[in-house]
């Protein structure tokens, strides 16, 4: 039977120019590469994103598509963007999913695994 499944690889960069700790801000970069591992074509049609502190101070960010776009991708094929984050911490965490259907219009969901949001030269 088709099966429809994207896989979802993060990596983190900190963002020195964007980070501010007088301000309470540090900022981060993530790339996000997003492949079609499963046996059918399928579109990403929206994300949700969680971002947590280590205060415990939670941001919720929903909208359509990626930067802009609602990548269509065949099995084997895969996209690849970049993004950024602000937490009030020097570290935190973010997960994600991603809706997204297939062409015989399955409804299904891409999990991105949760990730830390740190600057891993600052780490002792």
């Amino acid at each position: 039977m088709p099966q429809a499944e994207f896989t979802c690889r993060v990596e983190v960069k900190p963002l020195p120019e964007q980070t501010a700790p007088d301000e309470g801000r540090w900022a981060y970069s993530y790339s996000v590469t997003i492949e079609n591992t499963g046996s059918v074509p399928a579109q990403l049609v929206a994300r949700r994103w969680t971002i947590v502190d280590t205060a415990g101070a939670e941001q919720e960010v929903r909208g359509l598509g990626v930067v802009g776009h609602q990548p269509y991708l065949q099995p084997g094929q895969s996209f690849q963007y970049s993004s950024w984050a602000s937490i009030a911490t020097p570290q935190g965490t973010m997960k994600g999913q991603y809706l997204c259907v297939s062409e015989s219009a399955e409804v299904f969901w891409a999990e991105v695994p949760e990730f830390l949001l740190s600057d891993s030269g600052q780490l002792h």
